[in-house]
């Protein structure tokens, strides 16, 4: 049982500002749908340049070895040691078994050979006292001559 309020016009436009500021704004659908369309724009095109950057490497690849890098020689040197000594045996284990040269001969770059970072990461995950008694690695040589070596998927 409403009974009529008597009030001004200035009194019901205040109020209906009031009303007004209590409301949520309307955001029309098409700016929505926008930002979605852009946003699945965005994942399609990086999931192509991933794939593109895949391919590359793939044609890129002249050679792909796998080897397990024995590191027992490491235990043999001090402690505070092993670690360094590791990276070491497998830099010279690789050099050898890719052919990878070091003298620079006529107008040829040097090759060169690159330690992945999660390759270092294992050998030192338990420190510098204890680094792992063998690695599995997978090494790839490119056109260029530069030799890489990742860790072994599955490790």
């Amino acid at each position: 049982m409403d009974e009529p309020v008597d009030m001004t016009e200035e009194e019901i436009e205040e109020s209906e500002e009031l009303e007004g500021e209590f409301l949520e704004p309307e955001v029309p659908e098409e700016e929505d749908k926008e930002a979605e369309d852009e946003e699945e724009e965005f994942v399609e095109h990086k999931k192509i340049r991933a794939e593109k950057e895949k391919e590359e490497l793939e044609e890129d690849i002249v050679e792909e070895r796998f080897y397990t890098i024995p590191l027992g020689k490491a235990w043999v040197s001090k402690r505070k040691k092993r670690a360094p000594k590791a990276a070491k045996i497998v830099r010279t284990f690789v050099m050898k078994h890719m052919k990878v040269r070091t003298e620079v001969e006529e107008e040829e770059e040097l090759e060169r050979l690159v330690i992945d970072n999660e390759v270092n990461e294992k050998l030192w995950s338990r420190g510098i006292e204890k680094p792992p008694r063998k690695i599995r690695v997978r090494v790839v040589k490119d056109k260029e001559g530069v030799v890489t070596v990742h860790l072994a998927e599955g490790d």
